[in-house]
Formats: structure tokens, sequence, C-alpha cells
């Protein structure tokens, strides 16, 4: 089936790098993760990636806590520069040319983030893994990756998520809960729903991007997602 998508930006979360472990990586996953993002780029898709640090380090929970707003999600865009490096480094043993571009200024380790250069690299065919948020505190990388999708004119932002779609509640919570094969914008905002930052939502519904939330734990779900196949949710118009 042809893909509904030409170029996409995959968000993942930290978490869900960790696999069974509590904490860090999770080598089989990042291998399934390279392996999927091969398969896609295989079928002519240009790929972005944006990749959370929660799985390291929580800014906004540390903050919380009494540690400064800034200096903590300081050390959270840090992680997802940590576990950026870890992902290009399995995309690369798969073969698949993959460049990271940070919003923080890490020049030893990556490249900084600028509009062209990373036009750039994916009119090359390269994977672009997008760190370090927007190199600014107070934004959630939810709201960094879909920044960088309308930057890079890209068709949709797909959520890999630990559930197969959007809920009117956590499922794994809420038994009630009630899952949407499609939802609005505006419902997902008016209903305050946490499948993503609320400001990730408008900027999407500003630019026109449509958010597919799926599951990460589905076998080939990257791909079967690309194809309209398998359990989702879309958020849009």
């Amino acid at each position: 089936m042809k893909p509904l998508y030409k170029r996409i930006l995959l968000k993942l979360s930290g978490e869900g790098l960790m696999g069974d472990k509590s904490f860090g990586m999770s080598p089989d996953v990042l291998h399934s993760l390279a392996q999927q993002i091969k398969k896609i780029k295989a079928k002519g898709i240009d790929v972005c990636v944006v990749v959370g640090g929660g799985n390291i380090f929580r800014g906004a929970k540390e903050a919380a806590k009494g540690m400064n707003r800034t200096v903590a999600d300081q050390v959270g865009m840090l992680a997802t520069l940590m576990n950026a490096l870890c992902l290009q480094n399995a995309l690369e043993n798969a073969g698949v040319e993959t460049r990271v571009l940070s919003g923080l200024s890490v020049p030893q380790v990556c490249e900084n983030y600028m509009y062209r250069r990373a036009l750039r690299h994916l009119e090359k065919g390269r994977v672009i893994i997008f760190a370090g948020g927007t190199g600014n505190p107070y934004f959630t990388t939810d709201t960094g990756a879909v920044l960088r999708a309308s930057e890079m004119q890209c068709d949709a932002v797909l959520k890999a998520t630990q559930v197969d779609g959007v809920y009117s509640a956590d499922p794994r919570v809420d038994k009630k809960a009630v899952r949407y094969s499609k939802i609005s914008y505006d419902d997902v905002i008016q209903n305050q729903l946490k499948v993503m930052d609320l400001t990730a939502v408008a900027l999407a519904k500003e630019n026109n991007i449509p958010i597919l939330v799926f599951s990460q734990h589905e076998d080939d779900a990257l791909n079967n997602v690309l194809q309209g196949k398998g359990l989702f949710t879309i958020i849009q118009k």
C-alpha cells in the first residue's frame, strides 16, 4: 500500500526507550526502532525524529520538587541529546545515514540546529534526529516536535505512546475510558486530554499538521500506521 504521508516527524518518549528497564535505554528497543525507521525510509519517506528524555531526567517533575525550573529543563534537554545519540548509533548500525541536530550548542558531539542545514540533510535522504528541545526552558519536547515538524514542512506528526491511541482518560487507570479513532484539535484542547502538551496541539492546529497517536509496542507499528492499518487515533480539524 502507498504510505499516507511523504514526510513525517516521529515523536518518541524517553520512557518508551526503556523497554523492561526501570531506567536508561534498552538495546532491543533501540534496535527495533532503527529497523522500523529503516523500513519506512526504504519506501521513500522522509523521516525526522524527536525523542524525549524522561527515561533519564524529567525537568518539570524535578522543578516541582524545588529545583530551579530553568536549570531542570536544561538538564532535561541534555537527556534528550543522550537519547538522540544512542538512537543515531542504532540507526547507523542498521545502515541508515543519520544526523543529530541540537537546539543546544554542543558542537563536540553533534551539529547545531539550523533550518536550511536540516532541510539539506532531508534532501540528501538522511534521517534527522532533533535533540535539545527548542534550546529554551519551559517548552516540552511535544511542543518542540510540532515546531520542528512545522519548520521541516512535515505532512504529519506520529506520536508513539504506551497505549493505542487517545482516550478520554488514562486507560491504564480508568477501565471505562473511551478510545477515539478520530478527534479534533479543539476537542483535545477543550477536554484537556493528556495525550500531548496543549501548546503543541494548538501549534499543530495552526499549521494544519495531523497528529497520529499509536502504541509503540505493536509489531511493525510505524509501518502499519503509515498505511492506515492497526489501531491509532488521528487528531485533525
